[in-house]
């Protein structure tokens, strides 16, 4: 069987050889980090008795809160974090994406703090709204936007305006794929193998609590499977929303060649194509990853990175497509849409994030994949780099990951190892056992270092 080549503008590292880790060990390593973990933490564990009282799962967002609890931030600044234990943490999560430019950007600081002097809100238009919007177009090759406050707000209004567009209601999306939280797309977003149906033709698996109405299921980098549903059911599907390149189960590439393949088969059955950007953005370069792979869609969402911290998302693309949101056949509403903080964070970050700025950072990222590989040769570990634009990860698994059911198959057993013990040596990664770092404006040699030797000490203790 031939092996499938990853988008040339995408970062991917599979050993040629690998030793299998103890399973035993690894489990009494497991036990043994879990026991630090409750001892360096202490006032993170009190602080964790005290919000629960208040706060479901004492966290504001489900997937903030972990076992045995989560660690309580303090403070941030730049590429570190400092914890309510007082520890000095190297953030490597980064808001997944929202802090690109650091914690306390300069920039973003000096921008709100002038909004300060001139509003809050205002509930209408204004030229600074007017300045984000030409911004963001001209930077992400769109010809029309509208502000949003959550990536969640963009994905379900960008539904909305596929389904206004074409009239039809389905909607297709990826095996592993997460959009956010509306209910058109809480579908299969890491269902169960039991539930999911066969690899090539998935089931929907629908969320708790969840009703998206008409909805369908392929697995990524299938082009085939993709077909086959656009094939028999084109005349009820309004739109395809996918990743370009997926980032809810670890980084997943693009085969060379899918994402052209998905462009050609939405103008050929007049379905309207989304690329989800809210994760990638301009983590993937200074104007995203559509411009960059080279594949544009009708529509886009947009958030995180494009904030600086301040909560901010946006949705738009071709006129053509955002005009049920001008004839009223979608209404897009929000009080805090526009907000003057948020636009102010636009400015910022666009001036920030030059080509130069963007390049350094992803240097600096390639050099942490390329080390962190040797270690993973030199210790013979079944795992891989994979990495785009700022953003990498470790994969556990010696084989390339191209699909959800790939995902699966890999070792969670040593990535819920590998998270424990990052965040009992000093660094902070994303509340899940299948995130990535993100090499931010503000990491520089002795971060990347940093991340590297913590790296290669895990590596010594897997292997005694």
């Amino acid at each position: 069987m031939k092996t499938q080549t990853h988008h040339p503008q995408t970062f991917r590292s599979v050993p040629t050889h690998s030793k299998p880790l103890d399973s035993a060990r690894l489990e009494k390593l497991l036990e043994q980090q879990l026991d630090l973990y409750k001892t360096k933490l202490l006032s993170s564990g009190l602080e964790y008795q005290l919000a629960v009282q208040n706060i479901p799962l004492g966290a504001h967002s489900t997937f903030q809160s972990f076992e045995p609890y989560p660690i309580s931030i303090a403070s941030a600044k730049g590429a570190w974090m400092t914890d309510v234990d007082g520890r000095k943490m190297l953030d490597l999560s980064m808001g997944f994406g929202s802090m690109l430019v650091g914690h306390l950007n300069p920039e973003v600081v000096s921008e709100v703090r002038a909004s300060l002097d001139v509003g809050t809100l205002y509930t209408a238009p204004s030229p600074i709204s007017r300045d984000a919007a030409e911004r963001l177009c001209r930077r992400f090759g769109i010809e029309q936007i509208r502000f949003t406050n959550s990536g969640t707000e963009s994905t379900m209004y960008a539904v909305r305006t596929a389904r206004a567009y074409t009239g039809k209601e389905g909607v297709v999306k990826v095996e592993g794929g997460y959009h956010g939280s509306g209910d058109a797309l809480m579908v299969s977003t890491k269902p169960s193998l039991e539930k999911a149906g066969p690899a090539d033709s998935p089931n929907s698996v629908i969320g708790n609590a969840s009703v998206p109405g008409e909805s369908y299921v392929v697995p990524f980098n299938n082009i085939q499977a993709l077909e086959n549903v656009f094939s028999k059911h084109a005349k009820t599907i309004a739109c395809f929303i996918v990743e370009p390149v997926l980032e809810n189960i670890g980084i997943v590439l693009p085969d060379e060649g899918y994402l052209e393949a998905v462009r050609s088969l939405c103008d050929q059955y007049k379905i309207v194509l989304i690329f989800d950007e809210v994760k990638t953005g301009l983590t993937a370069g200074p104007q995203g990853a559509a411009q960059r792979l080279g594949v544009i869609p009708d529509l886009i969402c947009m958030a995180k990175s494009i904030g600086g911290g301040i909560p901010l998302a946006a949705f738009g693309g071709k006129a053509e497509f955002m005009q049920p949101v001008t004839d009223g056949r979608m209404p897009h509403l929000g009080t805090f849409n526009g907000h003057i903080m948020a636009m102010a964070a636009v400015r910022a970050v666009d001036k920030v994030c030059t080509p130069a700025a963007l390049e350094k950072a992803e240097s600096l990222n390639i050099q942490a994949l390329t080390r962190i590989r040797e270690i993973i040769d030199e210790f013979e570990l079944p795992a891989h780099t994979v990495g785009f634009g700022v953003k990498g990860c470790v994969t556990w698994s010696d084989k390339p990951v191209r699909n959800y059911r790939d995902y699966k198959a890999t070792d969670f057993q040593i990535a819920e190892l590998s998270f424990l013990w990052s965040l009992n040596h000093g660094i902070m990664t994303p509340p899940g056992l299948d995130e990535q770092w993100l090499i931010s404006l503000a990491h520089d040699q002795g971060e990347v270092d940093f991340m590297v030797n913590d790296f290669k000490e895990l590596a010594k203790t897997l292997r005694g």
